[in-house]
């Protein structure tokens, strides 16, 4: 059992729900990664999401670009990145995510990339530009070494949603809003009925994730009211971090990641 799989299996003998947290290595430079994730950590987040930086982010909102391209401006490279991921490590069994774009892997080899990512201490990947239809060479690398989280749309058919579900590995994630990602000013109804459909669909063989857009703890309580079972926030993260001197990074983040927390575990 992955180590994702065994979060999600301890969240649910605890009665909880699962907050995965988004940052981007590197953002804005490493002594501030290490301190964001000790942070993260005592204010009780289950996953972590790794962002590595890549040059045209088509996913993501504004917030997320420009820390990306700051984590570039600084030097995050592959190997970097690893380092970097090798020290978290040491510090915490927490799941860590690689959320990044194809064409990284795809460029040094799905083989390769994956196993040294495996050994650096990552768990699964997310690949948002990875469509399922063009997956069979990063399924066969994958296959036994780490978790592949797909993502899918709130207007995702009923056998595309099975489809997507058998895919996937560790949980699914649902996109809450059309267009990239960022912090937004309301839940949308779809994604409430999105998340309902799915679960309905998936009949609780694969976790159920939802992010982009979620911002306060007021949006993680109506996602887990609907039936999510994770919640990921990023860009709300990468805002406090970047207006926060340094080195008050650790305190304001364990601080904003328990408020969110609070509102997965349920009574």
């Amino acid at each position: 059992m992955s180590r994702i799989n065994e979060k999600f299996s301890e969240l649910n003998s605890k009665n909880q729900k699962a907050l995965i947290a988004y940052i981007m290595v590197g953002f804005p430079n490493e002594k501030a990664t290490m301190s964001t994730v000790r942070g993260l950590i005592k204010g009780g987040v289950d996953i972590i999401e790794l962002g590595f930086p890549f040059s045209d982010p088509l996913a993501d909102g504004p917030v997320i670009q420009n820390a990306s391209t700051v984590s570039l401006e600084r030097g995050t490279k592959i190997e970097k990145f690893f380092s970097i991921v090798k020290k978290i490590r040491k510090q915490t069994d927490i799941p860590l995510v690689l959320m990044t774009y194809t064409n990284i892997l795809y460029h040094k080899g799905y083989s390769k990339f994956i196993t040294d990512a495996k050994k650096a201490g990552i768990d699964g990947f997310i690949l948002p530009d990875m469509s399922i239809e063009e997956s069979k060479e990063y399924l066969k690398a994958a296959k036994d070494i780490t978790d592949t989280i797909f993502l899918i749309s709130p207007n995702a058919s009923n056998t595309r949603i099975t489809r997507i579900a058998k895919t996937s590995s560790g949980f699914l994630y649902l996109v809450a809003v059309y267009g990239t990602t960022g912090v937004k000013t309301r839940i949308k109804n779809y994604t409430i009925k999105a998340i309902k459909q799915i679960k309905k669909q998936i009949k609780g063989t694969i976790p159920l994730g939802v992010g982009f857009g979620v911002s306060t703890p007021e949006d993680v309580k109506k996602y887990i009211k609907a039936g999510a079972d994770a919640v990921i926030v990023g860009s709300a993260f990468l805002k406090l971090i970047e207006k926060t001197p340094e080195s008050q990074i650790e305190s304001k983040i364990a601080s904003f990641t328990k408020l969110l927390k609070k509102q997965t575990i349920q009574k």
